[in-house]
């Protein structure tokens, strides 16, 4: 059995890992920036090591660097959590040849499918419905103009390699072709060093839809259901929840047993996701697979009532799954919001800073997967999301109300965050019926904009909670006379017959 992990990674998603460690009785360690030194992974884990600079490139995604860490502190297995250096086969091989063991499938499998191009190859091959498109690489625009004429408009020209959302461009007319072909590829390049794009079919106003698989060394393979994550901006999912309130029931067994034969093609050994497009008409197409944990995984472990992490660790460690497809049951609805320290209301531009108030939900069903804390300062250099919110009830009205009080509640001071922008998600109606797809946020950019002169009562009473009990406990600390009547310091501050002052 695995007895000490390096998570490889920062955040939330490394306390994540870190929480189901200490209840397996696995040591951890932690690896951090110069600039994550008081993050709150830092301070969970049992070990913890600098592994460099600021920089991804120089810290989290340094393999030389972590291995040391790994070597050093002599832990038995890395877990990678998601992003950084997740997905990337020469971190896995890296492992392998130093006698760690990597929390993941094989670097073989990551190959195969994290290009995408290969992945299309791939689920042919297994029987897996594919969305029409190419499955080799265009060498120029004009042979992408070419094929687009052949496959009919619109198309999404799209990155080989990598994934959240970028490299990817709509091209409606011929046109509008080589223009969007040039933006995908010099994206891709950017971002994943590889300018390989292919085209496919464009699906107009699609689910996304995805399906959570466990796979062991033993060859067995379940899904664990779907997850709905067709609230996106940019390709960047904003709420996800489970089970989809849109397919029905024959369609979501047919995309498991599609994702499980996915799974069995490639020899799949881990925690992964296959996911799919699903047209008006409940047709599901693959669109890719995702070799690693995903952020909105906890949804999946509220409706199924099983910590993925764990399984993660006990698939890593050799054992086989102790449960059969049978065994596994959706029960009630989850849903999860993302909490990021950004403008909604101004561009979506990042937003950290220091935070100088904190009040989390509490409750039945109320989850929050989260790093932060009050005084902590979010730094620059890395995704805006500090967390979050997840939400479990008996059925899906009731996750929603729930989630509308949970966000309610969050109070986060200090900086911008988009709870607003969230709540109001929550809140149109064609979220409450269930019935949005992948067009839902511009469809809604009317509702979803903050109201001209809008003021959140809530977060201004918080603030003003905050500073009323900043100046108490100043004079407490610093008044040689104490009075410990509460009513009277509130007087002190002018809080006479129900109207305050300050």
């Amino acid at each position: 059995m695995i007895k000490k992990v390096l998570i490889a990674n920062r955040g939330e998603i490394a306390v994540r890992v870190m929480r189901s460690c200490y209840e397996m009785g696995i040591r951890t360690v932690a690896v951090f920036s110069e600039a994550d030194r008081s993050s709150r992974h830092v301070m969970y884990a049992d070990e913890a090591e600098c592994i460099g600079p600021a920089s991804s490139s120089d810290s989290y995604l340094c393999i030389d660097n972590i291995i040391a860490a790994a070597k050093k502190h002599k832990a038995d297995a890395i877990h990678p959590g998601y992003g950084f250096l997740s997905e990337n086969p020469a971190f896995a091989r890296r492992c392998a040849k130093e006698g760690i063991i990597f929390i993941g499938p094989s670097p073989e499998t990551m190959e195969r499918m994290g290009d995408k191009i290969q992945a299309r190859r791939t689920m042919i091959e297994a029987g897996v419905p594919v969305v029409p498109g190419t499955c080799e690489m265009l060498p120029s625009a004009e042979e992408a103009v070419r094929v687009c004429s052949e496959i009919g408009y619109p198309v999404m020209i799209k990155a080989s390699m990598g994934g959240g959302g970028k490299g990817m461009r709509v091209a409606r007319t011929a046109d509008e072709v080589p223009l969007m072909y040039e933006a995908a590829r010099s994206e891709a390049i950017s971002s994943f060093g590889d300018g390989t794009v292919y085209i496919e079919k464009f699906v107009e106003s699609p689910h996304h839809i995805e399906i959570q698989i466990l796979g062991d060394k033993h060859g067995n393979v379940v899904h664990l259901f779907d997850r709905e994550c067709s609230v996106q901006r940019r390709h960047q999912k904003i709420v996800e929840e489970s089970p989809s309130p849109f397919i029905d029931d024959s369609t979501r067994k047919a995309m498991g047993e599609a994702a499980v034969a996915a799974a069995r093609h490639v020899g799949y050994v881990g925690a992964g996701t296959i996911e799919f497009l699903v047209d008006g008409r409940q047709n599901f197409y693959f669109l890719e697979m995702n070799t690693r944990l995903q952020v909105e995984h906890p949804v999946t472990e509220e409706v199924c009532g099983m910590d993925l992490v764990k399984q993660q660790i006990r698939i890593a460690s050799g054992e086989a799954l102790s449960f059969r497809q049978e065994d596994i049951r959706q029960r009630g609805h989850a849903i999860e919001c993302r909490i990021c320290a950004e403008d909604a209301d101004n561009g979506f531009r990042p937003s950290p800073g220091l935070i100088k108030q904190l009040i989390e939900p509490q409750g039945n069903g109320v989850r929050i997967d989260s790093y932060i804390y009050e005084g902590y300062e979010i730094p620059v250099h890395y995704d805006p999301m500090v967390g979050k919110l997840i939400v479990h009830a008996s059925r899906r009205d009731y996750a929603i109300e729930r989630m509308r009080r949970a966000l309610y509640e969050y109070k986060i001071t200090g900086l911008t965050t988009n709870m607003g922008y969230l709540r109001r998600i929550i809140d149109v109606p064609q979220f409450k019926n269930g019935c949005y797809d992948t067009s839902f946020v511009e469809a809604n950019a009317d509702r979803l904009a903050a109201r001209k002169g809008y003021h959140n009562d809530a977060e201004d009473m918080a603030l003003i909670a905050a500073y009323l009990d900043y100046l108490m406990n100043y004079e407490e600390n610093t008044s040689d006379t104490r009075d410990d009547s509460a009513l009277s310091r509130w007087r002190s501050f002018g809080l006479q017959k129900g109207v305050l002052r300050i």
